[in-house]
């Protein structure tokens, strides 16, 4: 009988911790994966191509708050001319470490020269992220067919 209630116990002390291990490694990835996580200095490079224009390339040093700001300059080349700017938006961060990020590009004068959202998703213990360009939109309301992809590490 003695053995029978200390397997028991046993049993019942080894579900216990388990259950407690995964509640706290779940809070753990919660506040990983937040906006708090996320904030930082991030070296950015991306490329690939806009459809009917050309192939593209960029690089950016963006900075993104713990309010889900980002903003920083960028530098990037559209079928071979390259000019640089400033972006700046928001994102957004989610319980399991993906995202998004809706934002303007200006140029030097404070000309818009295009809107973007981009699909997110962080890893490395949200030191580093990956993105892919889901619309991009021209200041006269064109609409750009992009297929551009990039990563972003945490400086």
């Amino acid at each position: 009988m003695k053995y029978k209630i200390a397997r028991t116990g046993l049993a019942v002390i080894v579900a216990v911790t388990l259950i407690a291990s995964m509640a706290t490694a779940d809070q753990a990835d919660d506040h990983k994966c937040s906006l708090s996580g996320a904030a930082g200095t991030y070296g950015i490079s991306d490329s690939g191509t806009i459809i009917g224009v050309g192939p593209r390339a960029a690089v950016a040093l963006l900075t993104l708050d713990s309010a889900g700001n980002i903003s920083g300059p960028v530098t990037s080349s559209l079928n071979g001319s390259v000019s640089s700017g400033t972006l700046s938006g928001t994102y957004t961060v989610n319980r399991h470490c993906t995202g998004s990020t809706s934002f303007s590009e200006y140029d030097p004068s404070g000309n818009l020269l295009v809107t973007a959202t981009v699909a997110l998703i962080w890893d490395a213990d949200m030191r580093e992220f990956r993105f892919l360009f889901t619309s991009a939109t021209l200041p006269n309301g064109t609409s750009l067919s992009t297929v551009i992809n990039g990563s972003g590490r945490k400086q």
